[in-house]
């Protein structure tokens, strides 16, 4: 879906270090109309190395701010952009943006934004969905359906695995699940949590081991160790509150041990 309007700014993110530009171009994720175009240019690089020849940091950091990026980034090339300056373009996705920060204690990572909640602008936000009441419970948050205070006070980090909305998680493909676990790990790398917890086994067990049970996994992320529960979703009525609540402390003890 198109949308008229837009925003512009100038050097607004030559002071943003670069592992706090995720919550300022989650700000502007929320401020934009869905299919908005947003043209970007991060000065001087701006700290965002590759860190191999596959890797583009810019893109991943537009992909997790809930953008689709319309070309690669590319080196600007005049315009008065500084030496070095990288340079992209991309739309405003109906999707929710990451919201993540240096110094979190874990990572919470779903499959997908549902399009319910990729509208409300909260992950997990559907009524019967345990997520809330679990992470509230655990003492992962404080305040309900609130990522940012989440971060700022429990230093709670959220993600997804694959950021294409969906009504359901089944319309994902394998593919997706392999590609977006690539890109977390390479947040991982960047950030460096305490731990990363997946929020339903599908995605880990479609991108990493098919067997994989509830709990930290052989596999970790970076140099975070992993921790896998079951799907918090109203569906999923074999796992109780109380069991989901336990998930969520169990994640937390992973990441301070």
């Amino acid at each position: 879906m198109a949308a008229d309007g837009g925003t512009w700014a100038s050097k607004s993110l030559r002071g943003v270090a670069a592992e706090r530009l995720p919550l300022a171009l989650a700000e502007l994720h929320r401020a934009l109309p869905v299919g908005c175009m947003l043209d970007l240019t991060v000065c001087g690089g701006h700290g965002l190395d590759r860190s191999g020849p596959d890797d583009d940091p810019l893109h991943d950091l537009l992909v997790g701010a809930g953008f689709e990026p319309a070309e690669r980034g590319r080196m600007a090339a005049g315009g008065g952009s500084a030496p070095g300056s990288l340079v992209a373009r991309a739309r405003r996705a109906r999707t929710l943006p990451d919201t993540v920060g240096p110094d979190m204690r874990l990572l919470i990572c779903g499959l997908n934004p549902s399009l319910y909640s990729a509208d409300a602008g909260v992950g997990f936000a559907r009524p019967g969905n345990r997520f809330w009441p679990a992470a509230l419970a655990a003492g992962l948050a404080s305040v309900d359906r609130d990522p940012d205070h989440a971060l700022r006070q429990h230093g709670i980090g959220m993600t997804d695995l694959v950021k294409r909305a969906t009504v359901a998680a089944d319309e994902l493909t394998t593919a997706e699940y392999r590609s977006g676990l690539a890109r977390v790990e390479r947040l991982v790398r960047r950030l460096r949590p305490g731990a990363v917890c997946f929020v339903g086994l599908a995605g880990w067990r479609a991108a990493v081991d098919r067997r994989a049970r509830p709990g930290r996994q052989a596999r970790g992320l970076g140099d975070a160790p992993v921790y896998v529960m079951p799907s918090t979703s109203g569906l999923n009525a074999r796992t109780s509150l109380d069991e989901l609540t336990a998930h969520f402390r169990e994640a937390t003890a992973v990441a301070v041990g």
